[in-house]
C-alpha cells in the first residue's frame, strides 16, 4: 500500500469510528480492558470477570491487558494517552487518586473520564495467625509501648494499603515501620515474620485468613463486612477511619456521552451477573453500582481523603 493510500485508509477508518459513534453503533471492535497490576492478584480476577461479562453484553471481546507498574501510573498514563473513542478502558481504584495526588503522572484523576463503580469491599489489617494478637487493642497496646518497633507491609510506597495503613496508625496514636513491599510479596513477609502486620484489600487476603494462616483484626469499612462478620471495623474499637477499596471504569478524556452510557449499561449489568456476584460472595466485596455522575461525586470525596493523607504524611514533598 502506497503513502497515500495509507493515509485514504487511516482516514476512512476515523471517519468510520466517528459514523458509528454517531449512529450508536459501537462498539465495532474488540475493546482493551487494561488491569493496573499483574495477573493472578484480586483486582486481575476481578477485571477479568467484568471483562468477560462485559463481553457477552456488548457483543464484541474486551480483552484484560495487564499493565503493572508504578502503583498504577503506567496503566493510567496509558488510558490517558488513548484515543477517547470507548475501545481502551481501565479497571480503576482508589489508585487513580493516589498516583495523581503524589505527582506519579503529569495529569490529574479528572483528566480522564470516569464510567462508574462496579464495587468497593475494606481495607484489613492481618497479622499471622501464629502472632500472639487476637483483636487490634492488643496490637495497639504493644504498640503504643514499643514506638517504631513494629513492621506492617503494605503494597507499595503511595499505594492505597500504605495510605489505610498510615490513617489508621495516626488515627490510633500508633508508630509503627511503614514497609512497601510490594503486592507480589505483602503476604510471604507477614507469613515470614519479616513484617508483623499488614494492610490489604479483603480479596488480597481472605484466602489465607480462611486457610488460619492469617488473622483478620480490623477493618478500615463503616460496617461489617458479611463474609467476615466477626471482624470489626475501626469506629467499633473507637478509631476514626474510613478508607474503603473501590474499583470501576474509567476512559480517555473526551469520550462522547453516547459511548460512556453503553459502556456503563453493559459494566451494571456484567456487575450483576452471577458470575460476577458469585465470586464477590466468595472472597467478600459488595457489587454496588454507580452511574457516572454519582461516582463523581464519590472520587471528590475520597480524593480529598487521599490529599489529606498524603500532605500529613509529607509524602508529595521534595
Amino acid at each position: 500500500m502506497t503513502f497515500h493510500a495509507s493515509v485514504r485508509f487511516l482516514i476512512g477508518a476515523l471517519c468510520v469510528v466517528g459514523l458509528s459513534a454517531a449512529n450508536g453503533q459501537f462498539p465495532e471492535q474488540p475493546i482493551e480492558f487494561v488491569i493496573p497490576f499483574a495477573a493472578g492478584g484480586g483486582a486481575d480476577i476481578e477485571g477479568r470477570t467484568l471483562a468477560e461479562e462485559m463481553s457477552a453484553h456488548l457483543g464484541v471481546p474486551v480483552v484484560p491487558v495487564n499493565r503493572a507498574g508504578a502503583g498504577g501510573a503506567v496503566a493510567y498514563t496509558h488510558v490517558n494517552n488513548a484515543p477517547p473513542d470507548g475501545y481502551t478502558v481501565v479497571w480503576n481504584s482508589n489508585s487513580i487518586l493516589t498516583v495523581t495526588n503524589l505527582g506519579n503522572v503529569s495529569f490529574g484523576y479528572d483528566s480522564l473520564d470516569h464510567v462508574g463503580r462496579v464495587e468497593y469491599q475494606p481495607m484489613v489489617f492481618a497479622v499471622s495467625s501464629r502472632s500472639d494478637w487476637t483483636d487490634f487493642g492488643e496490637f495497639l497496646a504493644d504498640c503504643q509501648a514499643n514506638p517504631n518497633r513494629y513492621k506492617v507491609a503494605n503494597s507499595g510506597t503511595g499505594s492505597a494499603t500504605h495510605l489505610g495503613a498510615l490513617a489508621l496508625m495516626t488515627a490510633a496514636g500508633c508508630e509503627v515501620i511503614h514497609l512497601p513491599i510490594g503486592i507480589q510479596r505483602r503476604n510471604s513477609t507477614v507469613l515470614s515474620g519479616e513484617a508483623d502486620a499488614m494492610m490489604a484489600p479483603l480479596t488480597g487476603a481472605i484466602n489465607l485468613a480462611r486457610a488460619n494462616r492469617f488473622r483478620l483484626l480490623l477493618t478500615l469499612s463503616t460496617e461489617r463486612n458479611p463474609v467476615i462478620p466477626d471482624v470489626p471495623f475501626a469506629a467499633e474499637s473507637g478509631i476514626p477511619v474510613d478508607f474503603d477499596v473501590f474499583r470501576g471504569l474509567s476512559v480517555p478524556g473526551g469520550t462522547p456521552p453516547e459511548i460512556m452510557n453503553t459502556l456503563a449499561t453493559a459494566m451494571t449489568r456484567a456487575a450483576q451477573s452471577e458470575a460476577f456476584t458469585s465470586l464477590a460472595s466468595e472472597v467478600g466485596f459488595t457489587v454496588a453500582p454507580l452511574g457516572v455522575e454519582a461516582f463523581k461525586e464519590l472520587l471528590a470525596s475520597e480524593d480529598d481523603k487521599v490529599a489529606a493523607i498524603v500532605r500529613d504524611a509529607g509524602l508529595n514533598e521534595e
